[in-house]
């Protein structure tokens, strides 16, 4: 057991690396590769295999397999059709450069798309398996998870931080499909992004097999959970208390805009590129990166606002930050230095968007839940948000932005019927969440004691 808060920190930084290596800057890839119609189904697919494997790896973990070396064998598969979809993606590049001169020309998605849903849905449930790792290993070693799990987290931030310089620096030999688009050769316009997540899952992988052991729990209680528990899903009776009904419907509609700006605000960035000579439309993904690093400092800000403001409150800011995400890119260009100094604080004010949102709405669950069903509370509250809220998010953002926008030589450009596309997308994005706000405001009930204290539970 020695260092092993040292080996958590590595288990911590790989895991989330693996995510960043793609997550924010795939879009751009897709749309170079002639697959950019297509970039919504990408992220549909990881909220749709979000909604069920973690349940069956959790089981799995549970009964069969201990999670440490469930969760290698989970990477290792994930890493290899990873590694599958980075080289049907660097087929559909090369055919994507040859058909450059055709109008209108759409590469198929098929090949790419089935290895790189396997491999989503292998790696979304190691996101469990490695917070069930950190908490099973912290505490046979006889520490407090609660208090020594928040640093070693922090580090799968920095993590995925990391991964996205590397991919917005690191420039590789790519073949016939560069000059076609005029390309820098930075991974994150490339199928090499997937080469670096394929790679990072495999070092993981098997950098998961030295972990300590993690025995299974043979007791009663936890072997007996059925798979509609390990859902989430006999959570539903919280439905019958009003105040609860109101707080997942909203989570879920809040949820819509999780994975809006994940898809597109990097191909979004990069447009200006087609028009003037910008470093920040050059290295969309470097300037994305500054959401993390805020979302990383954020993250110390939510107990104080909860305790202090109450969840109602803590969600309305949340709600209203995502206003001002969207809304700012609308009026942010890299074109002027207040452009770019919109961009700036869209990034900074997403951390307040998703740390407030997520991390409070999951401590506000574990309160307000029974105990005996806080585990399926916090399923039921992942399955509203990561889930449908996310997938539909991601379907309906597709629509809109394709509608005012469309792929032109390898960049996501406004229309011409539309003058300014781009920014009447980010209002239409803004305007949903300003609804919602105001919904929100007048439905959800609730009164906030400043004594109450949003305790996790250390069972």
């Amino acid at each position: 057991m020695n260092n092993i808060k040292a080996r958590l920190i590595v288990m911590n930084f790989l895991q989330f690396a693996i995510w960043g290596a793609y997550l924010t800057c795939i879009g751009q890839f897709l749309g170079k590769a002639g697959l950019g119609d297509y970039v919504p189904w990408f992220y549909i697919a990881q909220g749709v295999v979000s909604i069920f494997m973690p349940a069956v790896m959790g089981a799995l973990a549970d009964k069969f397999i201990q999670p440490q070396r469930l969760l290698g064998i989970s990477h290792l598969l994930a890493a290899g059709f990873m590694l599958v979809a980075a080289y049907f993606g660097y087929r559909a590049a090369d055919v994507a450069a040859a058909n450059a001169a055709v109008e209108g020309f759409r590469g198929d998605i098929w090949p790419v798309f089935i290895p790189y849903v396997l491999s989503v849905a292998f790696y979304m449930p190691t996101i469990a398996l490695s917070n069930t790792v950190a908490f099973t290993t912290l505490s046979r070693s006889g520490r407090d998870f609660v208090k020594a799990f928040p640093p070693i987290r922090t580090c799968g931030t920095v993590g995925f931080i990391a991964a996205m310089w590397a991919v917005n620096s690191f420039s590789f030999g790519l073949g016939s499909s560069e000059p076609a688009f005029g390309l820098t050769g930075n991974a994150q316009f490339t199928y090499m992004q997937l080469v670096v997540c394929g790679v990072l899952g495999l070092l993981l992988g098997a950098y998961c097999f030295t972990l300590p052991e993690c025995p299974l729990d043979c007791s009663a209680d936890k072997r007996s959970k059925t798979l509609v528990q390990r859902l989430g899903l006999d959570a539903f009776v919280l439905f019958k208390q009003r105040k609860m009904a109101m707080f997942f419907i909203f989570s879920m509609l809040l949820g819509v805009s999780l994975q809006i700006t994940n898809g597109y605000a990097t191909p979004y960035i990069n447009s200006f590129a087609a028009t003037s000579d910008s470093w920040f439309a050059e290295n969309p993904t470097m300037l994305v990166s500054v959401s993390q690093i805020s979302e990383a400092f954020c993250i110390l800000l939510t107990s104080y606002f909860l305790i202090r403001f109450g969840i109602k409150k803590v969600m309305l800011i949340a709600m209203l930050a995502w206003v001002l995400r969207f809304g700012l890119f609308g009026v942010g260009t890299t074109e002027s230095a207040m452009g770019i100094a919109a961009l700036f604080l869209s990034c900074i004010v997403y951390g307040v968007a998703f740390d407030f949102f997520n991390v409070s709405g999951a401590m506000f669950t574990q309160q307000e839940a029974p105990k005996s069903m806080q585990s399926s509370a916090q399923g039921l509250f992942m399955l509203m948000t990561n889930g449908i809220g996310a997938s539909v998010g991601t379907w309906i953002a597709g629509k809109i932005v394709m509608k005012h926008c469309d792929w032109n030589g390898g960049y996501l450009l406004s229309r011409p019927e539309f003058e300014n596309g781009w920014q009447t997308t980010w209002f239409i994005f803004a305007a949903y969440a300003l609804v919602v706000a105001v919904a929100f405001a007048l439905l959800f009930k609730y009164k906030h004691v400043r004594e109450e204290r949003p305790q996790l539970n250390k069972c």
